[in-house]
């Protein structure tokens, strides 16, 4: 059981298209951003790490048809470095990024302390890959193919890893929730965001509970998307929607996880500051994340 909160900063979007041409997405400044707004004094962490922010390539990289491809899997393995000592520290890594492809780096960390499950909280299911994409037609956003790229789908580059192999997770051992996509689902345990509306996030958490129970999941990672909250709730997202949940619905059911204890982390992603101009959700996100996890809080000093 970890013992206190390590934060580690990923500032990075490498995983996300341009969202105008030569244009940077600003999800690389969420990390400042939200422990700006207060986020390290509420939680304090026993130690931030804070990593280098990767270079964005507008142009496509040698041998992937995935858009920095090449630069993602480096800093992958550079945050599953990181991600594997804070475990070894019986820490528990609360990961702020960047995009969605922090996952990856998350996910391979947890996994080189033995087999780990996934919850994927996210507005959409990130299950793009080359059975339902064609490569030739356009560079992938690795962003929009996380939960595909983790279970083993897709290019070598970023699905096999060192003392791991291919597939970070089993499609067994992945539980996703709030998806509000139409079309191929994933072959995962799902609970979508019409099913949240209508079974309410009490319910829905319980049979998450018990699904990970059934597959035996001692060692579960948490994936947040933020545009899993409504777009009327939190507008500041690469790719905003709705229905989703509020704040508070939010707030139950990430503390509720936590209290099985199986999470041994976390990883926030896809709130862009740039987005956000007044910073009017920053505090909010804060409020939200905090009471979530304020069982893990620490008055431990930083390392």
């Amino acid at each position: 059981m970890a013992t206190a909160v390590e934060v580690i900063a990923a500032p990075w979007n490498i995983g996300l298209r341009p969202p105008a041409p030569g244009r940077e997405p600003g999800t690389w400044r969420a990390p400042h951003a939200l422990l700006s707004a207060g986020l390290e004094e509420r939680l304090r962490p026993a130690r931030v790490v804070e990593l280098d922010r990767p270079r964005y390539a507008f142009d496509p990289q040698p041998a992937t048809r995935i858009r920095n491809g090449v630069t993602l899997r480096e800093h992958t393995l550079r945050l599953g470095e990181a991600v594997r000592d804070a475990l070894a520290a019986t820490r528990f890594p609360v990961v702020l990024g960047g995009d969605c492809s922090i996952l990856l780096g998350c996910l391979l960390g947890a996994r080189r302390h033995g087999r780990c499950g996934l919850v994927h909280l996210d507005g959409h299911n990130d299950f793009r890959h080359p059975g339902n994409w064609d490569a030739g037609s356009s560079l992938g956003a690795a962003a929009g193919m996380d939960l595909a790229l983790a279970t083993g789908r897709g290019e070598l580059l970023l699905t096999h890893w060192p003392e791991v192999g291919r597939g970070l997770v089993a499609d067994e051992d992945v539980v996703q929730i709030g998806d509000r996509e139409e079309g191929e689902a994933p072959p995962v345990t799902r609970f979508t965001a019409r099913e949240l509306q209508q079974t309410g996030v009490a319910r829905v958490t319980e049979r998450v509970a018990r699904r990970l129970a059934e597959r035996e999941l001692d060692r579960v990672w948490l994936h947040l998307d933020l545009d899993v909250l409504d777009e009327r709730v939190l507008p500041a997202v690469d790719s905003p929607g709705r229905p989703g949940l509020d704040f508070p619905q939010l707030a139950e059911l990430v503390s509720t996880l936590a209290g099985t204890g199986r999470l041994v982390g976390l990883d926030v992603a896809i709130y862009d500051p740039e987005l956000d101009p007044d910073g009017a959700y920053a505090a909010p996100l804060v409020d939200c994340l905090a009471s979530a996890l304020a069982p893990l809080a620490t008055v431990e000093t930083h390392a």
